[in-house]
Parts: structure tokens; sequence; C-alpha cells
């Protein structure tokens, strides 16, 4: 069956040129060529292809340029780069100019193909993101995220935009914000959709497995590998992958990151074989990016790479205004998970909510509101049903500890206060790791290294006793 998409192979050497054009006709779309980027908007204004494949270099107007034109005259190509080796940065360039993806030369038929398929379902996408922009107008909702304040709008307007793209994009937020809803959202509003989204927390990951767990590996790679096993790269192919924490992966794993993201091909651990992939790379972080590269945490090619596209989710207290749409939509869905009927919430636990600053953000609002519709009887949440003590100045979330909790004797060393700090964390979050690494503000990594730390002190103690 013939594909009736139409696509513009702009470059300007003439063999290049025609072997280019020969190879996409090949695969059915309707074809035609330009030397340069002015011939480019010449053939795209009179035959309005959807999909324009540019070289970056060439004579009287490149590539970039031709992107920046095509952006004037508000064009909705989707522009697929080509770039020589060594010339990646210009290709992020044009990647945030809005370019679809980018391809590095020579060119790989089979990744060409890939793209060329996905940008062709990008079109449906963006008649379908029409109608979600319609929804987002009158309720203030896109996907599972809620707001109508102008933190949020800020926030949609940039889902929306990136959605439909290849474009990489670091999501950056306090915990509990929605970073991983953001994520999600923008994997169910592109191409990709229909395919694996797959997430991987890279502070939960020992950091022997880490690779292993994101590239995959062959059987006897290491000690303890029994079998062959894929990887999340793998796992996701055709759809999306989220890093969350990137700032934890370790240097090293970083590097390979790196150039599986540059080259898009992946080889797995103890493989001498290389294999394409076709993953879109989001990336998470609660941590200052800037900071995690100053202090060497993150390296700076990396960072460059992922943060094509920035999305900043705000903390709760920034946008408070956006607390009762967000709870109706909590209480809506609780509602189907308990099984049960919840109205609201009544003026007086309104109020206190709005006052509250939320340290723990959307996360902490609604471990609350759960509370509340195990606790309540009715069909209305009312303040009686809010934690022992909240809003008041004595007032803290739930499980935090207070100020005067932890009693030190006079002469404890640094080791036994966080040691100390530590322990009663985890007390006070009933053993919930994760949880108790957010209140302390450490990775989860650090936290398990610390205990494990503290059950060989432990032990060296009870031996010599």
């Amino acid at each position: 069956m013939v594909n009736q998409e139409k696509v513009l192979i702009v470059e300007d050497e003439p063999h290049a040129l025609m072997g280019l054009a020969e190879l996409v006709s090949g695969w059915g779309y309707r074809t035609d060529t330009a030397r340069d980027g002015l011939e480019a908007i010449e053939r795209i204004q009179a035959w309005q292809p959807g999909i324009v494949v540019t070289d970056l270099k060439m004579p009287r107007m490149d590539g970039l340029e031709l992107l920046s034109r095509l952006h004037d005259l508000k064009e909705q190509q989707a522009v697929v780069v080509l770039t020589a080796q060594g010339s990646i940065e210009l290709a992020v360039e044009a990647m945030k100019m809005g370019a679809y993806d980018f391809l590095q030369k020579p060119v790989d038929p089979t990744r060409l193909r890939t793209i060329l398929q996905n940008a062709t379902r990008q079109r449906e996408t963006e008649r379908e993101l029409e109608v979600t922009r319609r929804k987002l107008r009158d309720t203030g909702v896109l996907g599972p995220l809620v707001g109508s304040s102008k933190k949020m709008q800020e926030v949609f307007a940039l889902i929306e935009r990136v959605a439909p793209s290849n474009v990489s994009v670091l999501i950056t937020g306090e915990s509990g914000t929605g970073k991983e809803l953001v994520a999600r959202t923008l994997h169910e509003l592109s191409p990709r959709k229909t395919k694996p989204f797959v997430a991987v927390n890279c502070a939960a990951i020992p950091e022997t497995l880490i690779e292993s767990e994101i590239f995959g590996h062959e059987k006897g790679a290491f000690t303890g590998a029994v079998e062959r096993r894929a990887g999340c790269f793998e796992l996701a192919e055709e759809g999306t992958l989220l890093l969350d924490e990137i700032g934890e992966m370790p240097i090293g794993t970083q590097a390979k990151l790196l150039r599986v993201l540059e080259e898009r091909k992946l080889r797995r651990l103890g493989s001498k074989i290389e294999a394409p992939v076709d993953v879109r790379v989001l990336a998470a972080t609660n941590k200052q990016p800037e900071t995690a590269v100053a202090d060497g945490h993150l390296r700076g090619d990396l960072f460059y790479r992922l943060n094509v596209f920035n999305i900043h989710m705000p903390p709760l207290r920034e946008h408070k205004e956006d607390i009762p749409a967000i709870v109706d939509a909590m209480l809506e869905d609780m509602g189907r998970k308990h099984d049960r009927r919840v109205n609201g919430i009544d003026g007086e636990m309104l109020s206190r909510l709005m006052s509250y600053d939320w340290p723990g953000n959307v996360r902490e609002l609604r471990n609350t509101i759960e509370r509340a519709v195990v606790l309540s009887l009715g069909d209305q949440l009312e303040a009686k049903h809010l934690p022992p003590g909240f809003g008041t100045r004595a007032a803290r979330p739930a499980g935090e500890i207070a100020e005067d909790a932890i009693q030190l004797r006079v002469g404890a060393t640094v080791d036994e206060a966080e040691q100390m700090l530590i322990l009663k964390t985890l007390e006070a979050t009933s053993n919930n790791k994760t949880r108790a690494a957010e209140k302390l503000g450490i990775s989860l990594k650090t936290l398990h290294n610390k205990l494990k730390e503290y059950g060989s002190a432990a032990a060296d103690s009870d031996a010599q006793h």
C-alpha cells in the first residue's frame, strides 16, 4: 500500500540527494527534492510536504536558517536534520529550534525509516492534541496533571509543545511535585503512546547493578549473570524511558548513556554486538542540575544532551490556588480505589489546606486526603479528618520529626548524631526508606550505604563483647 505522506529531501550534494530520494520513495512515500534552504522554502509552500529531511550544512541557506524560516512562516512540517560526525551540538541546537529528530551521516536506513514512520504518526497525534487543548482550556486538566494557575498553565504549554517531538526533556522540581506524571503525560501525548513507558530510579539501584539494569547483559557477563537479560532501553523499544534521579547515576555509566543517546546504538554488557535502539529518553531530578554538574555528580555533556528542553514543576506552595481542583481530582480517583463516594470537603478543612505550605508537595497532599477518606464515614471530608495538629505552628507532615524528638548527649560525635538522625527518621516514616531519604535530603543509595555501615559497626561491637 502506498504511503500518502509527502517527504521533501533537502541536500546540496547531488549523489546523496538522489540516493535519499530513491531510498525514501522505495518505502512508499511521495518524495520531492531541493538543493538548499531557499529552494526548500519554495517547494514547501507550493507542495506542502508533511516531513522535511534536511542537511544542516548547505550554501545560500543552511538547515538551521531553514528551521527558523519555517517557524516564522508558521509551517507545521516535521523536520529531520542530517548532521556530520562531530556536529552533535548543531543537531541539539536544531532540536531546540523545533526539529523533530536528527540523524548522523552516513545515514542508517533502518534508523531513517523508523524516524519517518514516527514522524508520520505525529500528525495524527497533533490532531488529538488539539482535542486535548480544548479540554485543557475548559477544565484545567492535562492527563493526570491538574491546575489552572499561571505556573501550571506554563507547564502545560511546554508539555504540549514538546510531547509530539522526539526531543529529550529534563524534568526538574522538588520531591513530590509530580515529575513522573509529567513524563507519563509526555509519553501519552506522543506518537509513542501505544509503546512501553519504562521508568527507572537511578538512586534505588546499587552501583554494581545499574549498567546491567539499563543496558542489559549477556549470560556470563559477570558473576551471577546466569542468563541473558534485556535492559531498560530494550524494554522501552519504540517507547519512552524515564531516568529518574539522573544525578545519582555513576559517572562511568553516564558516559555509556551519552554514547547511546548520540549514536542510537546499544551494546549489552558482555556482548560484542551493537544493536540500534529507538527510544525517547526523559530524565528527572529533584536537585539543581547545574549544581550537580559543578559538583562533578553529573557530566556536563550529558546534561547538555538531556536538557534540550527543561520542564520545571513548581512546588505546591507556589500555586495553592490549584489545591481545590487537585483535591477534587484526588477524591474522584480515591472513590474508585476505595469503592466509596466522597463529594468534597468542608470550608474549614479547605481553609486549613490552603494555609499550609506543603513541604512534601502534591504527594503529601495526596497522602493527607487519602488518610481523610479512609477515616471519614460520610460523603464529605471535614477538618477533624486531618492529622492531629495539622495547620498549627506545631503541626508537621505525617511522620516528620519534631525538633525536640532527638536528644543528644553532650560530647556526642558528628557520626553519632548523624546515625541517630537517620534511625529516628526511619522510625518516624515506619521504615519507609524512600520517604526517609527524601526527608533527610540524601539519595536512597546513600541511605542504604549508611545503614550498611551501622550494621557492620553493630556486628563488630557484638563480636568484641
